[in-house]
C-alpha cells in the first residue's frame, strides 16, 4: 500500500491517494465506491470551503486512478494529515473542525446555510493486516467513530464529529476472518488507539485557518 500526497491542477488544493493494488476489501461511507466491496485505492480529495459542484462522484472518479476505488471530500487541508499505527493497525486522519457538531442534536440546530461538503471534514483511513466478516467490518467502523468522538470530546471540541465526517477501513480480502470489531477485541482495540491518537493529534493541531 502506497500513499501519495498530489497536488491538482497546479493548485493550492490536494489531496491523499492510498493504492492499494488488487486483493484488498473495504467498508466505506464515503460518497465514491461506499458500502463493503472490493476496492483497489482510496482517494481524500481537498476541496474549497464553498464546493458547490453537483456531481461529485463523477469529480472524484475525474481525480481517482483507474479501477474500483474509494473517494472522499474535505475542506480540511490534507497536507497536514497525521498517521498512527498501534499492532500492525495504521490509521491515517484529516481533520477540520470548523463546524464541531454533537450527533443528536436539537431538530433545526443544523446551519442551513452549510451543505455537507462545505464543512471542515473529518476524514478517517485505518488498514488493518487481517480479514474481517461483514460484521466484523461494520463493527470497526462503529470502532472508529467511537475512537474519534472520544479524541475530540478529549481535545476540548463540543461535538462527536462534523455533519459530513466520512471514514473507510481496509482489510486484506484473503486469509482466516475476524469475527469482531468492537473495541475490546483484540484488533478492534488496536483500531480503537490508532484512530483515537492520529484524530486527537490532528484536532490539538487544527485551526480555523486549515479550513479556507
Amino acid at each position: 500500500m502506497k500513499l501519495t500526497y498530489r497536488v491538482e491542477d497546479g493548485a493550492r488544493l490536494g489531496s491523499l491517494l492510498w493504492e492499494f493494488g488488487p486483493g484488498w476489501r473495504m467498508i466505506s461511507s464515503a460518497m465514491l465506491g461506499g458500502g463493503i466491496g472490493v476496492r483497489e485505492w482510496v482517494l481524500n480529495a481537498q476541496v474549497v470551503a464553498g464546493y458547490a459542484r453537483m456531481d461529485p462522484v463523477e469529480h472524484l472518479v475525474s481525480l481517482g486512478p483507474p479501477g474500483q476505488g474509494v473517494g472522499m471530500l474535505t475542506a480540511a487541508s490534507v497536507d497536514r494529515y497525521v498517521e498512527a499505527s498501534d499492532g500492525g493497525v495504521e490509521a491515517c486522519a484529516t481533520v477540520g473542525l470548523r463546524v464541531p457538531t454533537w450527533a443528536a442534536a436539537p431538530e433545526g440546530s443544523a446551519d442551513p446555510e452549510l451543505a455537507p461538503i462545505r464543512v471542515g471534514t473529518v476524514n478517517i483511513v485505518a488498514v488493518l493486516p487481517v480479514a474481517m466478516t461483514d460484521a466484523a467490518l461494520v463493527n470497526a467502523v462503529m470502532t472508529v467513530t467511537e475512537a474519534k468522538s472520544q479524541a475530540l470530546v478529549e481535545a476540548g471540541y463540543a461535538g462527536t464529529g462534523t455533519a459530513s465526517d466520512a471514514v473507510c477501513v481496509a482489510v486484506p480480502l484473503a486469509g482466516p476472518e475476524e469475527v469482531f470489531g468492537g473495541p475490546r477485541s483484540e484488533w478492534g482495540a488496536r483500531l480503537a488507539r490508532a484512530v483515537h491518537t492520529a484524530v486527537r493529534r490532528g484536532a490539538e493541531a487544527w485551526r480555523p485557518r486549515d479550513c479556507k
